[in-house]
């Protein structure tokens, strides 16, 4: 089926092309096919900003023909997903997905497709280099640079191998050699933070050369805004600058690999925003740390310092972030969740305390970040036979969104009485997205005993033990 519905669309794509109307090498045609589509529409977008919203017809299929698009990486999305493509003039891109495995399934073809499939390619790879970094972190520097440069050896010589076949322009080709860089710089980021924290015999002997391509790393580069490649590096780069700046000024090294203090997220929000000049990067990265720092406050002084620090730096988002402020204010430790109302699978409001009956682990999660909440969900599920001792509260923040949320229970088969629904909130669901990474863990009375934990982390099953514990 997905041949057929490739090899019609691609039949239309010939026929236009076959229109002697020149004006259509100026133009790009976005098109496609979308099974099991979650909504009605996609999104095209590029650099934060919507370019237009095409709508599926009966057969789930969408197109348009875009004048005036300049070349570039552009983001293709269907709400929850999203991916990105790279375009030009003249390019004809025919896009077939199957939700239920989005990425994997995703195919660009038509005329210009092979770049969209490179930086597909490229994101798959990276993906992989996530199980890579856990497996060869543990091997010696020198080691793992020779993996390092092999890596981007064959990534520079498989583009050779397409170039010899495809006619790249050479902005295109900057970008592809640029996406091989910053995964390259990305893997040696990771690694010297795993071995720094984790197998300091091995820090000792991270040559001073290792690091050295940061001087080529470019904090200003408006084409590659929106590439989780580029993006995951700075992120990186980051966590492992802010670690070593500490190291440096304190003897107390493993204090300084908790990325959830505040002195650790304010030297990351203070280097964002003094090595990139471009606002909306800069604003990625401090409306993410600053809703960290917010969100795993635990205490009045904490939430006073967060915002001066937004303050200093003339955030431009700072009414969200007192909004978020006001909402952690509920959850400090030592306050009660007992009065906090949710709606179970049932319809019934209830509250927290009326379900709360020995030590509980509660945790947030959306419809609308389905690699999340099933992430989230594997790892409670792990932990359910682990530690039975124990109550898990999944809370969904998607309010008056019933339907929905119950149709997501039946499909991935989560425990129904542990699942639950935000109730009588004024906040908007964006500002209890922010919550999607913590956890609280709450005792048998109700009461909040630690809110700084981040879901997943190294250490988050050592803090659960130490909660048993007390």
């Amino acid at each position: 089926m997905k041949n057929y519905y490739l090899f019609l669309l691609c039949c239309i794509l010939l026929v236009a092309g076959c229109n002697d109307d020149s004006s259509t090498a100026d133009s790009v045609f976005i098109g496609g096919q979308i099974n099991n589509p979650e909504t009605d529409y996609v999104v095209i977008s590029k650099d934060n900003k919507t370019i237009d919203t095409l709508f599926l017809d009966e057969k789930n299929q969408f197109g348009k023909d875009f004048k005036n698009l300049e070349s570039g990486i552009y983001t293709f999305k269907h709400p929850p997903e999203s991916q990105i493509m790279y375009m030009e003039p003249g390019d004809s891109i025919v896009i077939w997905l199957n939700t239920m495995s989005f990425d994997e399934s995703l195919n660009f073809s038509g005329q210009g497709a092979e770049k969209s499939n490179f930086l597909l390619d490229m994101f798959l790879n990276n993906q992989s280099n996530n199980d890579l970094i856990l497996t060869y972190y543990k091997i010696e520097p020198s080691e793992f640079a020779k993996i390092t440069d092999s890596i981007k050896n064959e990534r520079l010589k498989n583009l050779e191998e397409l170039k010899s076949r495809n006619e790249f322009s050479d902005e295109f080709l900057k970008t592809a050699r640029a996406s091989i860089d910053y995964e390259y710089y990305d893997l040696r980021e990771r690694y010297t933070f795993l071995i720094r924290k984790y197998y300091n015999t091995f820090a000792e002997k991270i040559p001073e050369n290792f690091n050295e391509y940061r001087q080529e790393i470019d904090f200003n580069n408006e084409e590659l805004q929106d590439y989780y490649v580029y993006t995951n590096l700075i992120d990186d780069f980051l966590r492992a600058k802010s670690i070593e700046d500490c190291a440096e000024d304190h003897n107390d090294h493993k204090a300084c690999f908790n990325m959830n203090t505040f002195k650790n997220l304010e030297r990351r929000i203070l280097l964002i925003d003094s090595i990139s000049e471009i606002q909306s990067l800069k604003n990625e990265f401090i409306d993410r740390l600053a809703a960290q720092a917010i969100t795993m406050a635990e205490g009045e002084t904490r939430l006073d310092s967060v915002i001066g620090l937004l303050e200093k730096i003339d955030y431009s988002e700072i009414e969200s972030a007192k909004e978020l402020a006001d909402i952690q204010e509920t959850y400090f430790v030592g306050n009660s969740i007992n009065e906090l109302s949710a709606i179970d699978t049932q319809g019934n409001e209830i509250k927290y305390g009326d379900i709360i009956s020995k030590p509980t682990i509660t945790y947030a999660w959306s419809l609308y970040s389905p690699a999340h909440h099933r992430w989230q969900h594997k790892i409670i599920e792990e932990l359910k036979q682990k530690y039975p001792e124990l109550d898990f509260l999944g809370v969904n923040i998607d309010l008056n969104e019933r339907e929905e949320w119950l149709r997501t229970i039946e499909t991935f088969g989560y425990e129904k009485e542990n699942e639950f629904q935000i109730a009588r909130r004024n906040t908007s669901k964006e500002t209890y997205r922010k919550y999607l990474n913590k956890i609280f863990l709450v005792n048998s009375n109700g009461t909040i005993v630690k809110g700084d934990i981040q879901f997943g982390s190294p250490e988050f099953e050592q803090e659960l033990l130490q909660f048993l514990n007390k």
